[in-house]
């Protein structure tokens, strides 16, 4: 980051206002911790205390202060995904929750803006439920290796190659493949989708083992697509015994993306909302969770009384979400997520459909 300069050859009076300069943070480099600061961020650090060391809160609450104090201003509402890190989550995000429910929370929003705190295809997904709005990501790079897995092109010779057969297709996939697709689906609901069809043979794509894992829950024929989470997908069954044979008294709960094998190990599997929750209503000892390890440190902060094992495999593109950046997207409304008018009825179609379906 480099400081933001002045035209010193334009009085100050005479040019336009920055947006730097109109919300107060010139020196956004050297945001500073003051008393004020801290009184105000104080309820907030209580949240995130277990995660953050005291002597590092100075560094990260001038920038939670800044961001939540201009979203206000500007009317902005900040989504989060739950993979995201604690001072994320818990200090700035206004809504958090997996896939299927920050997709109905977005149809929902009333601020004319929204920062999407997740991955691109997640920002396309509200930028398809709400097209009158501004829907930016602080980081235009944060792609997913499993949307990367297939293309609109693909869907369309799929279909070809078997005509007439419901396309399901998983939210963790761009505008231009949900265009292509007759439904959406999210793990917490893909069995309810497929089930949803009178056909017997079903396209579930892009996730491979998510398609196996619901294969296994219906009787539907289920045809897929080799497409993987390259966070999930690195979750073995042997390393999942190895903690059970350590420790037997250690709950398993795995997310759907992982291969059916470690499935097989798990005590419990669901969505990340599902595991969440079930977490939180169940209350076990000692839990490990089988998907990305910011999850755990969040809802870490929630439990009392859970000591969280973490094999932690984090997710690259996630990470590319920062405090700095979100406060830069705020600051200068970048990065604008857009969706080809062309495709995008089509598109918001698919997700409308998994949004409204009763399960």
């Amino acid at each position: 980051m480099t400081r933001l300069e002045t035209n010193a050859a334009t009085p100050v009076a005479m040019r336009p206002q920055s947006a730097a300069e109109r919300f107060g943070v010139m020196d956004r480099p050297e945001l500073k911790y003051t008393p004020a600061v801290a009184r105000e961020t104080a309820h907030l650090y209580e949240r995130v205390r277990h995660h953050i060391p005291e002597i590092e809160w100075p560094v990260y609450a001038p920038y939670i202060h800044a961001i939540n104090r201009i979203k206000k201003e500007r009317g902005a509402a900040i989504l989060a995904h739950n993979y995201q890190t604690p001072d994320i989550y818990h200090c700035v995000a206004d809504i958090v929750g997996d896939s299927l429910q920050l997709a109905r929370e977005a149809s929902l929003v009333d601020g004319e803006i929204i920062i999407q705190c997740g991955v691109h295809f997640m920002a396309e997904t509200s930028k398809l439920l709400n097209m009158d709005k501004t829907v930016l990501i602080p980081d235009i790079k944060a792609g997913c290796s499993l949307s990367d897995s297939i293309t609109g092109a693909d869907v369309r010779l799929l279909k070809q190659r078997y005509p007439g057969v419901p396309v399901v297709t998983y939210v963790n996939t761009s505008a231009d493949v949900k265009a292509e697709t007759d439904i959406c689906c999210t793990s917490s609901n893909a069995v309810a989708v497929c089930e949803s069809f009178e056909s017997d043979t079903i396209l579930c794509i892009p996730d491979e083992y998510l398609a196996m894992n619901v294969a296994k829950q219906t009787k539907k024929k289920i045809l897929t697509w080799k497409g993987h989470c390259e966070v999930h997908e690195r979750f073995t069954a042997a390393e999942l015994l190895a903690y059970k044979e350590a420790d037997p008294t250690i709950e398993i709960i795995g997310h759907p993306e992982c291969h059916p094998d470690v499935i097989a190990v798990c005590d419990y599997s669901g969505s990340t909302a599902g595991m969440i929750n079930y977490v939180k209503d169940t209350r076990p000892s000692r839990v490990l969770l089988v998907t990305e390890c910011s999850m755990a440190s969040n809802i870490e902060s929630e439990v009392e009384g859970v000591e969280f094992i973490k094999p932690c495999n984090l997710c690259p593109h996630m990470k590319r979400i920062t405090l700095p950046k979100i406060l830069d997207s705020l600051l200068f409304m970048t990065e604008e997520v857009l969706v080809d008018p062309a495709i995008a009825g089509r598109a918001r179609l698919a997700v409308e459909r998994m949004i409204n379906l009763k399960n």
